[in-house]
């Protein structure tokens, strides 16, 4: 059976079939009206469902607006297409309150229950395969859908075809806007984010495909857990009005977002895959644990929060790449998504130790400057809030208190706020914590390349080096 859609609003074309071809880059084609093919007939009902629902602050509209979205005859598995009559204005926040304490499983009936053929699971091709197990175990129809960025790992499509074949479904695959990506590629390269954060490329490939397709819902379910990210994730509630995205009716309030597994550690997620045997992305045996797109994404040590596999030369404050923006703080985001400097706002230092000086925008602008030092410094450019900046305080400690008398010397500048621009320009900062060693008769500093930041490593480090 096959299926071709061409989605009218922006210049998009999606094709699906069971051989589960894609485009490349994510090319699409022209824009015309909602033609099924021959070969397939939805119910009219599937293509227009007229069933009365009202979320949090805004009343839904009988009538779906469907555009450039995500079309239900698309469907993984079609749902009824009346799941319930009369629904009344519902407080979400109540609902969170009441379901926070549910195991994944009930959070998952509620949400494919209330919703049917209007909610979604968001797939990564990562551990959230678990949301589709959990959804295959209510016994109720579920759909699915991807982000095909064009720029993922060639193992996270075999996972794709896997997980297809494994639970009998088809994945419903959002492509990025082909021109908008040919213009991003042709003005600033293949590899830009490097230079000037993920944020523009997350845009085109990521963040505009996933509001075309909630365009097409109601609700939406993820698999955010509060263990995720340092900063961004630790607040998430079971079930929010989505605060960044609309549904198919528009306006705040449209949309509802679901988080089954929000309060699920990550090796109970894992101990859940294994018992229940399911699928996995073979990155992950590669030490791959959160899984992006190849350019931004690597493997993590032992003992390195997952996340830090992802955008790993930006600050550890700002890792989401836009698709759960509504996580970040408020008066931390600019525009683009990105955090503002504001961070100097933090009340408490860290490494605090006689051993260690604080080194001053003019101290750090002299000790770059002298091309012939008395001694070696190791200098640390952190920022207190950085969580990984705090994870290694006490090794860096400890190490200061080893080199104590030596004729190393211990440093730190803290390199966030104002001082971010002047340490990316001419300190080498890319994520905090940035490690260097400035060598007794060399003028540029060493930057420490390695994440493994306990006090035997960073040793090694400087024994190398003086």
């Amino acid at each position: 059976m096959a299926l071709s859609v061409t989605l009218s609003s922006s210049s998009t074309s999606i094709a699906f079939s069971s051989s589960n071809s894609r485009t490349e880059q994510g090319v699409q084609l022209s824009s015309s009206n909602f033609q099924p093919s021959d070969r397939f007939h939805p119910s009219p009902a599937a293509l227009n469902l007229s069933v009365k629902r009202s979320v949090a602050v805004k009343r839904l509209n009988a009538e779906s607006k469907r555009n450039d979205s995500i079309v239900p005859s698309a469907a993984t598995v079609f749902a009824p297409d009346v799941v319930e009559k009369g629904v009344e204005i519902e407080d979400i926040e109540k609902l969170a309150k009441d379901l926070e304490k549910a195991s994944p499983l009930e959070i998952m009936d509620k949400a494919l229950e209330k919703y049917g053929n209007d909610i979604a699971i968001a797939f990564s091709g990562a551990e959230d395969v678990a949301l589709i197990e959990y959804a295959h175990l209510t016994g109720r129809p579920f759909r699915v859908f991807s982000l095909d960025t064009g720029r993922l790992n060639p193992e996270t499509y075999k996972f794709f075809d896997t997980v297809e074949k494994h639970y009998g479904i088809h994945i419903e695959y959002m492509f990025p806007d082909a021109v908008e990506v040919q213009a991003l590629v042709r003005t600033k390269g293949l590899f830009s984010f490097y230079e000037d954060g993920h944020q523009e490329c997350c845009r085109v490939r990521k963040v505009r495909p996933l509001r075309r397709a909630l365009k097409g819902l109601r609700a939406w379910i993820t698999g955010q857990r509060k263990d995720q990210s340092p900063g961004t994730r630790s607040e998430v509630p079971v079930v929010q009005v989505d605060p960044v995205f609309e549904g198919m009716d528009g306006g705040s309030g449209s949309l509802v977002k679901w988080n089954p597994v929000a309060n699920v550690a990550g090796n109970d997620i894992w101990n859940f895959l294994r018992t229940m045997d399911v699928p996995v992305n073979s990155l992950h045996a590669q030490g791959y644990v959160s899984i992006g797109c190849e350019p931004c994404t690597r493997s993590v040590l032992p003992g390195q929060h997952e996340r830090e596999g992802r955008w790993w030369w930006e600050d550890a404050k700002a890792k989401e790449c836009g698709l759960h923006k509504g996580n970040l703080k408020e008066e931390n985001v600019n525009g683009n998504g990105a955090v503002n400097g504001n961070e100097s706002s933090a009340n408490s230092d860290i490494f605090e130790n006689q051993n260690i000086v604080t080194l001053s925008r003019p101290g750090i602008e002299n000790l770059v400057k002298m091309e012939d030092r008395k001694e070696p410094w190791m200098v640390v450019l952190y920022a207190p809030w950085c969580p990984f900046c705090q994870a290694m305080e006490a090794s860096y400690v400890e190490l200061a208190d080893k080199l104590a008398g030596s004729g190393v010397k211990v440093g730190k500048f803290r390199a966030d706020g104002d001082q971010k621009a002047y340490a990316q320009q001419e300190l080498q900062l890319g994520s905090f914590p940035t490690i260097l060693f400035f060598p007794k008769h060399a003028s540029r500093p060493i930057k420490y390349q390695s994440e493994k930041r306990d006090v035997e490593s960073l040793m090694g480090f400087i024994n190398a080096l003086r």
